[in-house]
């Protein structure tokens, strides 16, 4: 029998840190889920790890996280410099001259760096690459350590149309790095060397604050592990859904923006395929938000920037994810108008729920669906608590919800179910229909602690065809990381009208960046069982200003020539798609060049996760419980991991695992395919 090499995903939530073990040798599974620790990740990080194997033992770890999106979100980045060319310091403040609020004229809003923290120097770039000013290394070193003394730990240089010419910002990085203290200064051009000033700005001002927090948090994380006798690959999830070094991450932390979710739906995507059902919306329930994803012909959406909040924007290749603050944790009140609300504001794991009883005193979505019978008090997730208090939830839905409204408490806690369900409904209806898109297509993919809870209502409610539950939907994410392929993106900005590209050049430039990216791949030191290159133009008619992602038509292997004639065939195809119509005569203009590069990691065998092939239906039966819809019902309750393949449940049913909690509702049921997992859908 071959060694075991044993890979392990850790997912950083903001109340779980979730974890999924695989031998790649035996093909068997582990899942963990221990809580998290707010400022202190590293430390459920490595307490979940030693529950699943010893570090010497793990061949290879992929961490997805939100340390840098959190640190982002609360504005608890670190404090960074900007330098840049005279007369742009404001940049970032005046964007793309939204706010915050349509209507009125007052505003506010705080830059990620400060009015001082950001100086100009004398220097300057023309749009077509030429130098007209070259910098001064005096003067840059001269505002360097001006910032430093005013306390900046991170500084970052965005010069005009730098990624144009490049040479003015290189200039600058090496006359910084003569007298900064650290390795956190870095260039635009390095980060993001594509045409728009304030995205260029945004996204190397967001990896200014994020290096020192984000790449203190994984060197520690890796000295950590080393100490602790890990000597295998640690890889990082990138927004993209790709994994890299921790290298590179360090250096480039606005790349793991969204890193856990982006996870969940590779993972999704793959089970999804893997059973027959290409077309998917993800909906990832955690303790604080609710993530959702398209992913259509088993391809997630990529989106070339994301807004992480109000003027927080980010533009690096990313999964597309819809968030909204509905979670377990998600608050539930009564406002001043008498209206229910629930979320965005959550109780997270600290002191969390009330049912927890670590000091939570507000209701929150888990204290209803415990008030309910939905979730098991003598067995809760997460391996935390002995039971959940069943009778302190009550008093608090009572109180809070249940008299300001004049319900009972089964009421008050089906009410707040009922606000949940309709805004997480909503945000499925934002990613499908309000984008052209037919939900009756689709199959909703819930995950997360939370997401099976809620899958019967949401396809009900949305008019999805039915919902797929995974193996192990509490951990998906962690399995995500185990599944992720190792990716590596650049883009190059070329803005020229089509009718003057060269063909031939495009194809060097293509060449170039693939070449540049899979060097990335070597030093990485991972082993891949396949490379390969994309290559995409972002393309629009002239006097446009947002363009579309055409993807060139090339080989497989990527070889071929090209032509204009069939990059304008490509470009009105990608356009009529997106748009249901072409605009003939309007000449076509090609603004950025997008290559990716992918290593391909060896992939899990499904089926490994399968039931046992002598699993039986009656070995599985827990017994039953009250449970409540509208009314009182009586629940059959299930060992869902001990359900055989084959096996057709009716609703009320209720399906136990350590990660998760599924709920079939009545005139629904469930069968368990071939991979084990469970295919939920109305009754007919």
């Amino acid at each position: 029998m071959s060694a075991s090499r044993l890979v392990v995903g850790v997912d950083v939530g903001g109340t779980y840190t979730d974890l999924f073990l695989f031998d790649e040798a035996t093909g068997q599974a582990r899942v963990g889920k221990v809580p998290s620790t707010r400022g202190q990740e590293a430390v459920g990080f490595a307490a979940g790890i030693s529950g699943l194997a010893p570090l010497p033992a793990i061949s290879a770890i992929v961490h997805g996280t939100t340390v840098g999106t959190n640190a982002l979100l609360e504005r608890k980045g670190a404090r960074a410099g900007l330098i840049t060319t005279a007369g742009f310091r404001d940049t970032l403040e005046m964007r793309r001259r939204d706010r915050r609020q349509t209507w009125g004229l007052t505003g506010n809003f705080i830059p990620v760096i400060e009015r001082d923290m950001r100086v100009e120097v004398r220097e300057r770039t023309l749009a077509d690459g030429t130098i007209l000013d070259p910098v001064d290394p005096a003067e840059i070193a001269a505002q360097a350590q001006h910032l430093l003394a005013m306390g900046a730990e991170a500084l970052c240089i965005v010069f005009l149309h730098a990624y144009a010419n490049p040479a003015n910002e290189r200039a600058a990085l090496a006359a910084a790095r003569a007298v900064w203290p650290n390795g956190h200064v870095a260039i635009s051009s390095d980060i993001l060397p594509e045409i728009r000033e304030f995205e260029r700005t945004s996204t190397a001002a967001l990896n200014a604050v994020l290096q020192p927090v984000v790449g203190g948090y994984l060197h520690a994380l890796d000295t950590r592990l080393r100490e602790g006798g890990f000597g295998g690959e640690f890889l990082i999830v990138q927004s993209n859904g790709g994994v890299m070094g921790t290298e590179m991450a360090q250096a480039l932390p606005v790349r793991t923006a969204l890193s856990g979710p982006a996870a969940g739906v590779i993972a999704a995507t793959e089970i999804a395929v893997a059973a027959g059902f290409p077309d998917v919306i993800t909906g990832d329930v955690g303790g604080t938000s609710f993530d959702v994803s398209l992913v259509e012909g088993g391809v997630p959406a990529l989106a070339a920037q994301t807004t992480l909040d109000f003027g927080l924007v980010v533009r690096t290749p990313m999964i597309e994810i819809s968030t909204i603050g509905a979670g377990g944790g998600s608050i539930a009140r009564v406002d001043t108008a008498g209206l229910l609300q629930v979320g965005p504001e959550s109780a997270g794991s600290v002191p969390g729920p009330v049912c927890y009883g670590a000091g939570g005193e507000r209701a929150t979505l888990t204290d209803a669906n415990v008030v309910l019978g939905r979730i098991n008090a003598e067995r809760p997730i997460g391996g935390k608590l002995a039971r959940l208090d069943v009778d302190a939830a009550a008093r608090a839905i009572e109180a809070q919800i249940g008299r300001p409204l004049g319900l009972g408490v089964p009421e008050a806690a089906e009410a707040i179910l009922r606000v949940a369900n309709a805004r997480m409904a909503g945000a499925l209806r934002l990613v499908s229909i309000e984008r052209g898109h037919d939900p009756r297509k689709f199959t909703l993919m819930p995950f997360g602690g939370g997401g099976a809870l809620h899958a019967g209502a949401l396809i009900r409610d949305v008019g999805l065809a039915r919902a797929l539950i995974p193996r192990f939907p509490g951990v998906t994410s962690a399995l995500g990381c185990v599944i992720a392929d190792m990716r590596h993106d650049r883009v190059r900005t070329l803005n020229r009208p089509l009718a003057e590209l060269d063909p031939a050049a495009l194809r060097t430039e293509m060449d170039e960046a693939a070449a540049a990216l899979f060097a990335l791949l070597d030093r990485a030191g991972v082993a891949f069982t396949a490379r390969g290159a994309t290559h995409e133009l972002d393309m629009n008619y002239q006097g446009q200003t947002h363009s579309v992602a055409v993807r060139l038509p090339l080989a497989p292997d990527g070889g071929g020539d090209l032509t204009r004639e069939d990059i304008a065939a490509a470009f009105e195809a990608t356009y009529r798609r997106a748009y249901g119509r072409v605009l003939p005569g309007v000449p076509i203009r090609v603004v950025n060049l997008r290559s990716a590069v992918t290593g391909r990691r060896p992939k899990i065998d499904l089926l490994s996760l399968a039931p046992a092939a002598d699993a039986a239906l009656d070995a599985a039966r827990r017994g039953a419980r009250p449970i409540w819809f509208a009314g009182p019902h009586q629940a059959q309750v299930w060992d869902r991991l001990a359900l055989p393949v084959g096996a057709v449940l009716a609703g009320p049913a209720v399906l136990e695992q350590p990660d998760t909690t599924i709920l079939i509702e009545p005139g629904q049921q469930g069968r368990v395919d071939r991979f084990g997992n469970l295919i939920l859908g109305q009754v007919r």
